[in-house]
């Protein structure tokens, strides 16, 4: 947490208007929140926007979010967690309520969940590799049966102009922004490598097989621990605004392969078998042919996280993200492993390569 300077005033002039118009604050409670102590700005992880926890005489209450500029990009983002947020709100997903959204700025006010996060709950008196304690299985077993209720429910009346990125997950999006980010931003970026066209190749037709996955459910996109915060007991789900219409199982890989968690594989598997169950509630479907999608997706979404730590810890100097490159390149060697991918040799050479020539900061 920072102790940076106050949102200019016009963005707290806009936060203000819009907190009395929902009721959340009086007039005279909200020009106090100028004051020192009453608006403090939080950090962001990988994200460009800006946050700031908003206090009230009873303590915080609301967190307000600026994009960092106002490019048609950054307001087009801001405009999805606003409409994408209510949607899954309104269905009941365990999203905070959302008091306020400001077309020509992109700012946005939404319900404080507190600081404690999945993460937290789990890497908390852990050693490393060992599986989660008690508290946590409890919490994921949680989070799993809400996950199962919001890709079922969220997707029903779910409007896809709301997307900023795109509408759907699909094969298209898998090349470019996942096994293409892991090329661009991992191997020639990070490493200064350059790569075999025949790993394109092998790259695509992944993305081939998992793209024939049925792709008509809320896909969050960015599932995962730092993104699941814990209240009182109580699990709750931010950053959807990545959201869009996609594939059961790419949910669930980003929530198990997680990095900043490390879940055995063996809790891997157990936790697999309870959403299989949490999703009969919804749909009926064949375990087998799951559990190939599953395995294809996860695969794309391992790629997709390399690329992206890659990316935040070279070109946004986050230093932070460093520490999980080499842990979710071992998880995309194990997963390369698996029979179904015996077929593509020169993707499982190049990522046992990077794993070598990873140098840490």
């Amino acid at each position: 947490m920072t102790t940076e300077k106050l949102p200019d005033k016009a963005l707290l002039e806009c936060a203000k208007k819009m907190l009395v118009a929902c009721g959340k604050l009086s007039q005279a409670e909200a020009e106090d929140l100028g004051t020192a102590g009453r608006c403090r700005k939080i950090d962001s992880d990988g994200s460009t926007r800006r946050f700031w926890r908003l206090t009230g005489g009873d303590g915080p209450f609301c967190l307000l979010a600026a994009p960092a500029g106002t490019s048609p990009v950054e307001l087009a983002e801001s405009r999805s967690a606003w409409f994408i947020g209510r949607h899954l709100f309104k269905k009941g997903a365990p999203v905070p309520e959302l008091y306020g959204w400001d077309e020509s700025s992109g700012v946005l006010l939404f319900e404080d969940l507190g600081d404690t996060r999945l993460q937290d709950i789990v890497v908390q008196k852990r050693e490393p590799q060992a599986p989660p304690g008690a508290a946590a299985l409890a919490c994921y077993r949680s989070v799993l049966e809400h996950l199962a209720a919001m890709q079922y429910q969220g997707a029903v009346d779910f409007d896809q102009s709301w997307c900023w990125d795109s509408a759907r997950y699909d094969t298209q999006l898998m090349v470019e922004k996942e096994s293409g980010y892991f090329l661009r931003a991992f191997w020639q970026d990070l490493l200064g490598k350059e790569y075999d066209e025949g790993v394109v190749e092998e790259l695509q037709e992944i993305a081939r097989q998992a793209g024939e996955a049925p792709a008509d459910f809320f896909l969050h996109r960015d599932f995962q621990s730092r993104n699941i915060m814990v209240q009182e007991g109580t699990v709750r789900f931010i950053d959807f605004q990545g959201g869009r219409l996609g594939p059961l199982g790419y949910d669930l890989a980003s929530l198990l392969i997680d990095p900043y968690c490390s879940l055995p594989l063996s809790v891997q598997d157990e936790l697999v078998a309870f959403y299989l169950k949490a999703i009969d509630r919804y749909l009926t479907i064949d375990a087998v042919d799951f559990k190939k999608q599953y395995t294809l997706l996860a695969l794309q979404r391992n790629l997709q996280i390399v690329g992206a730590f890659s990316f935040l810890y070279k070109v946004r100097q986050k230093p932070f993200f460093m520490d999980f490159i080499r842990p979710s390149l071992v998880s995309l060697s194990h997963r390369l492993g698996e029979p179904l991918f015996q077929d593509y040799p020169l993707i499982r050479t190049m990522v046992n390569r990077g794993i070598k020539e990873l140098v840490p900061a």
